[in-house]
């Protein structure tokens, strides 16, 4: 369908050379003198594009401006400003006109700022649409996937949100084990009862039995007054002890007393108290090992690993990244009260291109620093870091085989799926390519794509 073009300007021959311009573009351009005449047609029917000039009889094209904002009417609109008006211009772009052209132009000039305009309307029904079928398909609270094994996981949540079983999270640093924790928590029976959550590793020993268990006054030395414990403040809700292989040994006992008698005892307290708490559990560490090798009892391992989730890194759920992406756009748009702004297809690339070995909080963190580095409403290959940015060293240095399995099926796995996104990232994408690259034959290479669940 053509791009239908609104031409606000009072210069009739004006008018008359950008419409028959346009035209000859193939756009569909009509006029407005003025803008109280180019409002009511844009009221009227629906533009793609408004280009309107700033100096004008009735109403100028600030006035314009503002009153098509405050409308909310569709369109993007691109300021023309004369000599002496470039300021004005840069004001309009701050009350949300999209780019000006300066008179007097020439017709590349339209052209171009009309075609980055097109890409950008492009890019944003992209993520928008993006984010409808994540919304619809592929989002279980706040955690985003289409891998088959998170969609797995997702099926793991709901069977166990319900029940007050303990739960084990297992996984790198960074892949959302406390997003999982929230939504078994807030999709099940406990919803209506409080969520703590503490990281066991954060806090020193001497703090964090009172910490968990409270204290009477008079304790220890600062024990001035009476104090709940995480446990009493959970009570009716789920604790979530984060990094759990961190525990020192002499708190793993009591938590294994909490576990099996439903009770906790404050610490220089005699009386213990019944509470009602569901425990779920993380660590990134190998928990049956530590637990086989003396650093984690294993009663308490067994305790704690009734129903075990084990999360994969976001290096084997590639396909997830540009739904990642475009949910953290949506989160720090609206953070930095700019939700338009897009990902050009330069700056993907290189996103779906690295290693990512700190997981989805290190695409988390990518996206918020480049929200703070980018100007206009497209995010580019600039405003991300360098190691992203980086040639194949750089991204091999993000690329880990796994540490948890000595198998070397797991071990080939890895290195087949690392060296198919190297090739087609190498390749723009480019299938046929790739396939050269990789020296295999086409059909391999969608059988491995189907296989990894590779986009």
């Amino acid at each position: 369908m053509k791009k239908r073009i609104l031409v606000v300007d009072d210069e009739e021959n004006m008018r008359h050379m950008l419409c028959a311009m346009l035209r000859k573009q193939g756009y569909e351009a009509v006029e407005a003198a003025d803008g109280e005449a180019a409002l009511a047609q844009a009221s009227a029917a629906a533009y793609d594009f408004i280009l309107c000039d700033i100096r004008m009889p009735i109403m100028d094209g600030v006035g314009f401006l503002r009153t098509f904002q405050k409308a909310e009417l569709p369109g993007t609109v691109i300021m023309m400003s004369a000599y002496g008006t470039v300021d004005a211009a840069i004001a309009c772009m701050k009350e949300g006109a999209y780019d000006y052209v300066s008179k007097p132009f020439k017709n590349d000039e339209i052209l171009l700022v009309l075609r980055k305009a097109e890409e950008r309307e492009r890019l944003k029904n992209e993520n928008r649409r993006l984010r409808e079928v994540v919304g619809r398909e592929y989002a279980f609270g706040s955690i985003v996937s289409r891998n088959p094994r998170m969609r797995e996981i997702f099926d793991l949540i709901r069977k166990v949100c319900d029940v007050r079983t303990t739960v084990l999270i297992l996984g790198e640093s960074g892949t959302g084990k406390e997003l999982v924790a929230r939504a078994i928590h807030h999709n099940g029976s406990r919803s209506d009862g409080p969520f703590v959550a503490v990281n066991c590793g954060a806090i020193p020993e001497s703090l964090l039995e009172s910490e968990l268990f409270g204290h009477v006054r008079g304790a220890f030395t600062d024990a001035s007054s009476d104090r709940a414990g995480l446990f009493e403040e959970a009570n009716g809700g789920t604790l979530f002890l984060d990094e759990i292989g961190e525990m020192p040994p002499a708190l793993q006992v009591k938590l294994l007393r909490v576990l099996q008698e439903g009770e906790v005892r404050r610490v220089g307290g005699s009386k213990a108290q019944r509470v009602d708490v569901r425990i779920i559990s993380a660590t990134s560490r190998d928990l049956a090992r530590d637990a086989a090798e003396g650093r984690f009892r294993e009663d308490l391992f067994f305790r704690l690993n009734v129903f075990a989730i084990t999360l994969p890194p976001l290096r084997e759920r590639l396909e997830d990244i540009p739904l990642l992406v475009n949910h953290f756009l949506h989160k720090y748009g609206e953070s930095f009260g700019r939700s338009g702004m897009v990902v050009s297809p330069e700056a993907m690339k290189l996103l779906a291109a690295y290693g990512w070995p700190g997981n989805v909080r290190e695409l988390e963190n990518c996206i918020e620093r480049a929200f703070i580095l980018s100007d206009g409403e497209i995010l580019d290959a600039g405003s991300l870091p360098d190691v992203v940015r980086g040639d194949s060293a750089a991204s091999a240095a993000g690329f880990h085989l796994p540490e948890d399995t000595l198998s070397i099926k797991r071990a080939e796995e890895c290195l087949e799926r690392e060296f198919i996104r190297r090739a087609l990232a190498k390749t723009g994408g480019n299938r046929t390519h790739a396939a050269r690259l990789l020296e295999i034959s086409h059909r391999a290479l969608l059988y491995k794509l189907k296989e990894f669940g590779i986009d």
